[in-house]
């Protein structure tokens, strides 16, 4: 199944008698809280996800500004979007999947199989003229039952080992990865080892995907084409989903660094690299 769902499908879906759940992630640095965006126009029938609180546990020094919540937190959080066994789910974002792609992540790690993103989001679905609401929307809380740990995942020394034995992706912007700017986090650079990756990059025209081919050819230039271990982090593992996604659309699998640069350059420990070669460390 394709990670990603355009809108003429999901339009369709929305329509038939077995609708999927929708789940409208709104969230983006610089405006942190997407309910007021939601509840002035959303897809018909989403429901709102809070990222900060449904699929984040709180920020920590330690664990990073965004480490993954407990399946108990995920669990309560699912029931209350009314999600029920085996149905279909879609999430979205006004931002190109960059944050629904973390619910994309965190509800495949639930054992969730029939997730998708749709494909330009929020901006692809006004250019179409396809219809929005207003208003919030409450379901019905579910009993739903989640399951843990289906997609891999990798800790600081995990990802270390990416970087020297398989491929370590990152996907910020190339200005954060060479050290030039840091505007969040406590030390500028990257991991010593890892491949600057953009995540921006794997969209074309209006914030569409890549297709698959152009993603497969993308990937294998930086050494990941499926037959050394691939591991993605970002800043605080909200982006590196999207990569992750990215990857899997290309049929390829990734770990995630959910720590990812806000829980490694925290650690004074940690060896930090900047400018441009993915192998020029110094002890920052």
């Amino acid at each position: 199944m394709s990670v990603l769902i355009s809108v003429e499908e999901l339009a369709a879906a929305i329509a038939s008698d077995d609708a999927p759940r929708v789940l409208d992630v709104r969230w983006t640095l610089a405006a942190p809280d997407g309910r007021p965006a939601y509840a002035q126009e959303h897809l018909p029938g989403a429901i709102y996800v809070d990222l900060n609180e449904d699929l984040a546990a709180p920020p920590s020094t330690f664990e990073g500004r965004h480490p993954l919540p407990t399946q108990g937190t995920f669990e309560r959080a699912a029931r209350a979007w009314g999600l029920l066994e085996g149905e279909a789910v879609v999430v979205y974002d006004d931002a190109a999947g960059m944050a629904a792609a973390r619910a994309w992540w965190l509800l495949r790690h639930a054992g969730l199989s029939d997730v998708r993103i749709l494909d330009g989001g929020l901006a692809a679905w006004r250019a179409a003229g396809a219809p929005v609401e207003s208003g919030e929307i409450h379901p019905e809380e579910s009993d739903i039952e989640l399951s843990w740990g289906h997609m891999p995942l990798v800790d600081a020394d995990g990802a270390a080992r990416a970087a020297s034995e398989g491929v370590l992706l990152d996907a910020r912007a190339g200005e954060r990865y060479r050290g030039e700017t840091e505007p969040i986090d406590p030390r500028a650079g990257h991991i010593p080892g890892a491949i600057s990756a953009p995540t921006q990059d794997n969209l074309g025209r209006e914030g569409i995907f890549l297709d698959a081919d152009a993603l497969r050819s993308r990937f294998a230039s930086f050494g990941a084409d499926g037959s050394r271990p691939v591991a993605v982090y970002c800043g605080s593992g909200v982006t590196a989903a999207h990569e992750i996604a990215a990857l899997a659309e290309a049929g390829i699998e990734a770990a995630l660094y959910p720590g990812s640069w806000s829980q490694w350059s925290n650690d004074e420990e940690r060896r930090v690299a900047t400018g441009a070669e993915s192998d020029d460390g110094f002890l920052g």
